[in-house]
């Protein structure tokens, strides 16, 4: 036996339609399964019509234009009563196209002026529910039509932004056009008039629920008149006469509830109806200054009536709602929907409660108000993890946008609370959200991706999403055809990828595969989420594993056309630095090259250093400097006009950012390498912004400016310029004062380039004219350079180790001087063969200091376990430099360190000569 819907049609003419019908116990196997295959276009029409309720409207669309007896159930009346349309940009064509399943239509939700304007061309004359979002720009004229054509309309909600071009012109023609209209709720809207009121007050007798919402001006005295109305909310409103209000509100027979929040409402006048309204039942009044500032104020306990404020115990106030009072849970709101018996007006009051605290907590949220510390952590926090559980889905909307706002306190810098983030996280909120991203709805995917995102700032609850599973949410939601989903999506992405660990983790999602693949879906009109996924992908990039999985997917052709491309600078910024991360692997893999090899990418890089924006100019930069450690590519953006821009970038960048220094120095450093390109750049003027640039109070920049100046000072024209630029003090106190010892080192090394002697057929020709006005003194800037070298090198000579060395010269006395004399970061150095030459050349030098230098920096190129240590010495065995090496070791007018120096290096040469070659 097996359970089968069997499937009833009818015939209305030549058509079929498809009827109700209902399970029943067939002996057979359902058909659609053959040979263990599913047949889906044999599924049972009513299984169909299941399968399509589950899904959202594109997917549905999709889905039924796969074959002509899915597309006449795609358009089933009962799939088509509700309708969310503020996904699409929906135009008066597409409204059109959607008209023929929108006969029997509900409920609506649209967003913004040019989908209020095509609502028309739906001819849904039986909507009884129109929600619209981002309606500043809806005029009175389209409201005026649209509620013309929709009389039998009992809900219409427009907000939570400004409606800032309607009236009280279109109110009335609201009330003239919809009789039966039960709920208005309306946001920002300048002045609210008596007649406006007064005319709905007589056309639309059943208007239980009025909401006029952060208004400058409403007519207190005739909502007064409006006998009808249950539940009313002037939440934000400006400018209320408290004082007219509580002496006539108190008189509306049925007002249950009544919210006030974000108002200047008085003690006197909450007090006042609390205590004469015989029907009032909640009276919020959520962040309301001067109520909460009344320190004379307190809230008696009024019969049957509640009051929320901040300073209230809200959850525990609504608990007395109940009959049963006994139950404490912290989710009153669930205990409400999960209770057996019901009662109508607990529900309509509870209904209310969820959809106005929503409501205020998010406008309160954005406000990012001081001192609300206490309430979020003690409440609420707690409020909209409860709300996020509403049947209501814009409240669970909010809830959930309430949760991704409430933990910012500075958007410029992406800053959380971790207190609250933490909150959430403890409350069960991770898991609620996630449960909330896996559902169909576009809305709720949104808003919980965004809240996600948010909070994974905070490095515990992105572990903890991790943990959850979110990371595979993520990736699956960062493949929607909703944009504003793929966004949010993204964006979690991108703050998860920030903790080493997870990095893996969503490559292994296929997040890398989908990032990239948003980039080329959204490559136009879609800012913000190729700002998310770029980002996404720099993060990633930065992981070795990582970055070669995304240059597979194709993000090297992708993250290098939004760098050519687009114009928004925060995809320009997340571009460039993904570019610069995945360069920045060249040991390791070929990406460092294939960013090279794109069509059009050092050219864009070198355009966007020239970006007025310094965070774009920064990571051009920095990538161009991860780029310029390929022999192809330094020459190619020299070619692309590199060397221009990145001097001129140079010159402008003394009052910039530290980072933005440290990288402009760093590409030029990365690309005199080549000495065709160091002369272009002393002839450009690369030399004194360099100078300055080294007298920079950040480390990081002293080693980039140093690096730049010690390959410039290779050339002896370029060693020249520096003396006459007065780049000597600087790199003195560089050498003597740097907290960096690899900027020390370089210092060192560049000043030992320029006083090695070659800088001196330069000098016998005659100092320019220039050097002559500026006084320059070579003999004074060589002795100056000299004593600072000297110092510089004996701060890695202990006397007792060293006295050890020459005593003894056995292997474990050089180790002990090595260890002491090492440089760290001078492994990653890598010098070409004439750098290696000039260096063992200076070991013949009469100069003891140059000896000593010389010596010195050969041992740092050679230690075993440097990165470019077997380049380096296959250089030095190549060039005879042994010999050279044994004659200093041994020569006895030579100084004690470079004796020392000399025999580490040699024993060095023999190390790597017994490993085998690369």
């Amino acid at each position: 036996m097996s359970r089968r819907v069997r499937r009833k049609v009818g015939r209305k003419g030549k058509e079929k339609v498809v009827l109700p019908s209902y399970p029943e116990i067939e002996d057979e196997v359902s058909g659609s399964v053959y040979n263990g295959f599913v047949d889906w276009t044999g599924l049972p029409d009513d299984t169909v019509i299941q399968l399509f309720s589950c899904l959202n409207d594109r997917d549905r669309a999709s889905l039924a234009s796969t074959c002509k007896t899915w597309r006449v159930l795609g358009i089933s009346p009962c799939l088509w009563t509700s309708l969310d349309l503020r996904a699409h940009k929906c135009n008066d064509a597409m409204a059109t196209s959607l008209a023929s399943r929108c006969v029997n239509l509900k409920k609506l939700r649209f967003r913004g002026a040019e989908s209020a304007d095509a609502v028309l061309h739906l001819q849904a004359r039986n909507l009884l529910e129109i929600s619209g979002d981002y309606c500043r720009k809806i005029t009175d004229a389209t409201l005026s039509v649209i509620v013309a054509r929709h009389e039998a309309l009992e809900s219409l909600q427009l907000g939570p932004d400004f409606c800032e071009r309607i009236s009280s012109d279109a109110i009335k023609a609201v009330a003239f056009c919809c009789p039966k209209l039960k709920k208005l709720r309306l946001s920002g809207i300048r002045d609210v008039h008596a007649d406006a009121i007064n005319a709905l007050t007589k056309h639309c007798p059943n208007l239980t629920d009025i909401g006029f919402i952060d208004c400058l001006n409403v007519d207190e005295m005739a909502l007064g008149n409006v006998v009808s109305v249950r539940f009313l909310s002037v939440a934000g409103t400006s400018n209320m006469k408290w004082g007219a209000v509580s002496h006539l509100w108190h008189k509306l027979p049925n007002l249950t509830g009544l919210d006030v929040s974000r108002t200047d409402i008085s003690s006197a006048a909450v007090s006042r109806l609390l205590s004469s309204s015989q029907s009032l039942k909640v009276l919020c009044a959520l962040n309301c200054p001067e109520l909460e500032g009344d320190t004379n104020f307190a809230p008696r306990k009024y019969k049957s009536k509640l009051l929320l404020a901040l300073f209230t115990d809200i959850l525990k106030e609504l608990a007395l709602l109940f009959v049963d009072i006994t139950k404490k849970g912290k989710n009153v709101f669930l205990d409400w929907r999960n209770s057996v018996n019901k009662d109508k007006n607990l529900d309509d009051i509870m209904t209310w409660l969820e959809w106005i605290l929503s409501h205020t907590l998010l406008r309160i949220a954005e406000s990012n108000q001081q001192g609300l510390d206490a309430f979020w952590l003690k409440q609420g926090a707690t409020l909209l993890l409860n709300l996020m559980q509403s049947s209501q889905e814009d409240v669970q909307e909010r809830a959930a946008t309430g949760l991704a706002t409430f933990v910012v306190i500075d958007d410029e810098n992406a800053s959380i609370d971790c207190g609250r983030a933490e909150a959430v996280m403890r409350d069960g909120g991770i898991r609620l959200l996630l449960n909330l991203a896996r559902s169909w709805r576009e809305g709720l995917q949104s808003e919980a991706a965004k809240a996600i995102a948010n909070l994974s700032v905070n490095a515990n609850v992105a572990k903890a999403v991790a943990e959850e599973g979110g990371i595979d949410i993520l990736a699956g939601l960062a493949r929607s055809m909703n944009r504003l989903v793929a966004e949010e999506a993204a964006g979690g992405l991108w703050n998860l990828s920030v903790g080493e660990e997870h990095k893996s983790a969503i490559a292994e999602a296929g997040g890398v595969k989908a990032l990239v693949d948003l980039i080329f879906k959204w490559s136009s009109g879609g800012d913000g989420v190729l700002e998310r996924a770029a980002g996404a992908l720099a993060n990633l990039a930065a992981d070795d594993k990582c970055s070669t999985e995304v240059a597979v997917a194709g993000g090297v052709h992708a993250l290098v056309m939004l760098a050519r491309n687009c114009k928004f600078e925060g995809v320009q910024e997340q571009a460039a630095r993904a570019l610069a991360n995945l360069a920045a692997h060249g040991d390791s893999n070929s990406n460092n090259a294939a960013v090279g090899q794109e069509a059009g990418a050092l050219e864009a890089l070198v355009q966007l250093t020239q970006s007025p924006h310094e965070g774009v100019r920064q990571e051009a930069a920095g990538a161009l400097w991860n780029l310029s450690f390929d022999d192809r590519n330094r020459e190619a953006i020299a070619a692309a006009g590199g060397v221009e821009a990145l001097v001129a970038l140079a010159q402008g960048c003394s009052n910039a950012s530290p980072g933005l220094q440290e990288r402009a120095a760093g590409a030029l450093w990365g690309l005199s390498v080549s000495e065709a390109n160091s002369i272009a750049i002393g002839r450009e003027g690369g030399v004194v912004p360099l100078i300055a640039l080294a007298r920079s109070e950040a480390a990081d920049v002293h080693e980039t400016a140093a690096g730049a100046l010690w390959n410039l000072a290779f050339n002896p024209g370029n060693a020249l310029r520096i003396v006459e630029e007065g780049g000597v003090p600087a790199l003195v106190h560089l050498c003597s004062s740097s907290v960096s010892k690899m900027a020390r080192f370089m210092a060192a090394l560049a000043l030992a380039y320029m006083f090695d002697g070659r800088m001196d057929e330069y000098a016998l020709v005659g100092i320019s004219s220039e050097s002559i006005s500026k006084g320059v003194s070579l003999d004074g800037a060589r002795r100056m350079a000299l004593k600072h070298i000297e110092t510089f090198v004996l701060t890695f000579s202990d006397p007792q180790t060293f006295s050890a060395a020459a005593a003894s010269s056995a292997p474990a006395a050089l180790a002990q001087v090595t260890e002491g004399a090492r440089i760290q970061e001078a492994g990653h150095l890598r010098c070409s063969g004439a750098e290696i030459g000039r260096f063992v050349a200076m070991l013949r030098n009469p100069s003891s200091v140059l000896k000593s230098c010389a010596a010195f920096a050969l041992l740092q190129f050679t230690i075993p376990g440097g990165r470019h240590a077997m380049h380096h010495a296959s250089l030095m065995q190549n060039g005879g430099a042994a010999r050279v090496l044994r004659a200093a070791a041994a020569a006895a007018t030579a100084p004690l360190e470079a004796k020392i120096f000399a025999k580490i290096v040699l024993r060095n040469l023999e190390h790597h000569h017994m490993e085998p070659s690369l």
